[in-house]
């Protein structure tokens, strides 16, 4: 599957984010071309779940480091974004 781009809320603002689906079953969540972090399905399949920094393949891309000088958002994975990001991606899937 192709990378495509979602976009969700985060506090008062829009935030567009990259999904790159990986053959191990988890989508790498894109930030300004760098990694924040990767979710997956539960295995329940009821919701989505962060997985561990130490089992994200980078490849050629920087981890994100939150930078408040940049004028972005300091945006980070939480309970609230992997749902609604996985919501998201739920949607594209399907579509």
């Amino acid at each position: 599957m192709k990378p495509f781009n979602i976009s969700i809320g985060f506090g008062e603002k829009e935030v567009t984010l990259t999904i790159l689906p990986e053959p191990e079953g988890y989508y790498k969540v894109l930030y300004y071309g760098e990694i924040v972090g990767a979710i997956r399905p539960e295995a329940d399949a009821e919701g989505w779940e962060q997985i561990a920094d130490e089992e994200i393949a980078l490849g050629d891309l920087p981890q994100y480091q939150p930078d408040l000088s940049r004028e972005r958002l300091d945006f980070v994975l939480c309970e609230h974004t992997i749902k609604e990001i996985g919501e998201e991606i739920t949607a594209a899937l399907n579509e």
